[in-house]
C-alpha cells in the first residue's frame, strides 16, 4: 500500500504543481499516446535485445513483490530456526544415518512436513538437504562446507537480482529515449516551419513532452521500482544466510540450541524472533517429531 500511495503522491505533486503554476494538461494528454509508444516501445525493445527469456519471465513473477514485499516474514524465520534446530539435534543425538531418511526424501520427512512454506521453496530445501548430504559424505571441514554454501548463495543471489538489474537498465535508458522522442518531434516541427507561431508552439511543446516523460518515468517510476526489488532480493537472501550460519556453527561442534542462537543473530531486526519466543517455539515441538 505504501508504494501505491507513493505513486498517487508522485502524480499529484508533479502534475498538481504544473497545473498550479498555470500549465495546461491539453498538450501532454494530446502528445502522450505517440510519445509513450516511442519511448515505452523503444525501452521494451532494448530490454528484449539485451535480455533473455528467463529475465523477462522473472520480471512478471516479481511484479507482485513491489507491493507485497519480501517473501519471508517473521513467522518464517522462526520456523526456519525450529526446523534447523530439529535437524541439528537429530544429527547430534541420533547420528548421520538417522538424518539420511529426512534429506533423501524430504517430502516424506516428519521434520520438513512440519514447515510447509519452507519445504515449498525449492532453493531453501535443496540448500539444506545438499549441505547435510555433504556432511553425511564425511565432509566435515567447516571452512570447506562454508565455501561450498557461499558459492551457492552467490549464484542464487545473482539470479534473484536479474529483475532489478534489467529494470535499472531500462531506467538508465529512458531519459535518452525521451530525448530521441523529442528530437523526432523537433524534426516534425522543422518540417512545418511555415506554420503560424501558435501552431509551431504547440508542436514544440509536444516534442518536449518526450523529454519530460523519459525523465519522469526513469526517476519517478522505473528507477524506484528497480531499487525496491533490489532491496527485497537483498532481504530475502538473509533467509538463506541463516541456514549457512546455523549449519556451519553445527560443524564447529556447537549444541543445537547454540547453533540456532547464532543463526538468530543473522535474522533481520524487523523479522527477528526474541530469545524467549524461540525458547517457547522449540519447547512446543512434540517429542515425536524427529
Amino acid at each position: 500500500m505504501l508504494q501505491i500511495g507513493g505513486l498517487v503522491f508522485l502524480f499529484a505533486a508533479v502534475f498538481g504543481g504544473y497545473m498550479m503554476s498555470g500549465g495546461s494538461l491539453d498538450v501532454i494528454i494530446h502528445s502522450l499516446p505517440h510519445e509513450m509508444l516511442t519511448i515505452g516501445g523503444a525501452a521494451l525493445a532494448a530490454m528484449l535485445i539485451g535480455g533473455n527469456l528467463h529475465s523477462l519471465k522473472a520480471i512478471g513473477g516479481d511484479a507482485g513483490k513491489i507491493v507485497s514485499g519480501p517473501k519471508w516474514k517473521h513467522s518464517d524465520f522462526r520456523d526456519l530456526l525450529c526446523l534447523l534446530f530439529l535437524l541439528t539435534k537429530t544429527m547430534k543425538s541420533k547420528g548421520l544415518i538417522a538424518l539420511e531418511a529426512h534429506i533423501e526424501k524430504p517430502e516424506d520427512s516428519s521434520i520438513f512436513k512440519r514447515y510447509p512454506r519452507i519445504s515449498k521453496d525449492h532453493f531453501a530445501l535443496d540448500f539444506i538437504c545438499d549441505t547435510l548430504r555433504m556432511m553425511t559424505m564425511s565432509l566435515e571441514d567447516p571452512h570447506q562446507v562454508e565455501n561450498a554454501m557461499e558459492k551457492q548463495l552467490e549464484k542464487h543471489h545473482h539470479e534473484a537480482l536479474e529483475t532489478s538489474t534489467a529494470l535499472q537498465g531500462m531506467a538508465d535508458a529512458l531519459p535518452a529515449l525521451g530525448i530521441v522522442a523529442a528530437v523526432l518531434g523537433v524534426i516534425k516541427t522543422m518540417g512545418s516551419i511555415s506554420e503560424p507561431p501558435e501552431v509551431l508552439g504547440h508542436m514544440i511543446g509536444s516534442a518536449l513532452v518526450g523529454t519530460f516523460m523519459g525523465v519522469f518515468l526513469a526517476y519517478g517510476i522505473v528507477g524506484p521500482i528497480a531499487t525496491r526489488l533490489k532491496a527485497i532480493a537483498e532481504e530475502e537472501a538473509l533467509f538463506y544466510h541463516v541456514i549457512r550460519d546455523i549449519l556451519v556453527a553445527h560443524l564447529h561442534g556447537n549444541a543445537a540450541q547454540v547453533s540456532v542462537e547464532i543463526g538468530r543473530g543473522s535474522v533481520p531486526s524487523v523479522a527477528q524472533p526474541s530469545f524467549k519466543e524461540m525458547e517457547e517455539a522449540i519447547s512446543a515441538i512434540p517429542n515425536d517429531v524427529s
